[in-house]
């Protein structure tokens, strides 16, 4: 095998896990602050899907692990 096959084989190799580990908590964040993003006008509404996003990754977390 050369070398530069040798070394994407093994790049994926460490990244795949690391992404993996990450999706829940980024798809929880994507919903989270979709569903915040439903409430308050102005600085409010930035405010509450900041705050669904945040809750929405907390989420994924814990049902990730």
């Amino acid at each position: 095998m050369a070398k530069g096959m040798k070394m994407k084989t093994l790049a994926a190799i460490v990244a795949l896990p690391l992404v993996l580990s990450a999706c829940a908590e980024t798809i929880g964040a994507g919903a989270g602050a979709a569903v915040g993003n439903q409430f308050g006008k102005g600085s409010g509404k930035t405010a509450a899907t900041i705050g669904g996003a945040a809750a929405g990754a907390a989420i994924g977390h814990s049902i990730g692990n």
